[in-house]
């Protein structure tokens, strides 16, 4: 059985606007009433562009959008385009073994357990950094997304020790800026340039019974016009 954790909805700032007009607290709190949890992050896509399109009928949202121009193939998992503006917008899906029943009318989910937390904080950053390259446009921003019940990513570390992914840690208040490096530049190509400044923030977003039924989101947007003078390397 399903507890939804009830999102607040202020007035929208401009930087949580989701083409322009769809405030994300209000697309979120949309999602977690029709969806409380996902059988994959295709299916996570999916729903989160419905619940663009319920939320703010004037915005049209595509799939696996390619981005030209870069020297590689590359592909968006969603772009969001409304009358006043676009946004580009990648997603993770992050999970812990669960299994139950979920939803109106109850539907069965047997999550399985995903990447190992290292990864997955390696692969968001990843993302906001390609988010940045892609915001080329004075009317474009980009959203990070992250939901998941692996609750080490949302929490501090507490070993004194340092870790390989130090750099690359997402808990809640941390900021990501500047130049990160994997295990003291040991790894290069995991290393990642942020040209913004991100202080994270995570969110509820639902909570289930059983171990591991907590999920928590993280949005992290990225402003136009950040980087125009980033080269277009690959992600």
């Amino acid at each position: 059985m399903a507890t939804l954790i009830p999102t607040p909805l202020p007035h929208p700032a401009s930087s949580e606007l989701v083409a322009g007009h769809a405030g994300l607290a209000e697309i979120l709190a949309c999602l977690s009433t029709r969806r409380p949890l996902f059988h994959s992050e295709a299916d996570l896509q999916h729903s989160f562009a419905l619940a663009v399109s319920e939320v703010a009928p004037e915005v049209r949202c595509r799939l696996e959008v390619p981005v030209r121009g870069s020297g590689s193939s590359e592909y968006l998992d969603l772009l969001c385009l409304g009358p006043a503006g676009r946004t580009a917008v990648e997603f993770k899906y992050v999970t812990r073994p669960w299994s139950g029943k979920a939803g109106t009318p109850p539907e069965h989910y047997a999550l399985r357990g995903h990447n190992a937390p290292d990864v997955a904080r390696r692969d968001f950053v990843r993302d906001v950094a390609r988010l940045e390259r892609f915001c080329s446009l004075e009317d474009q921003n980009g959203l990070a997304l992250l939901i998941t019940n692996e609750a080490s990513l949302w929490r501090p570390r507490r070993r004194a020790l340092p870790t390989g992914d130090e750099e690359f840690r997402i808990h809640h208040g941390r900021e990501l800026s500047g130049t990160l490096s994997w295990a003291g530049g040991s790894f290069p190509d995991n290393t990642r340039v942020l040209q913004g400044a991100y202080t994270l923030n995570w969110r509820p977003y639902t909570r289930l019974d059983g171990t591991s039924g907590e999920f928590r989101c993280l949005a992290v947007f990225v402003a136009p016009n950040l980087i125009q003078s980033l080269p277009q390397t690959a992600p």
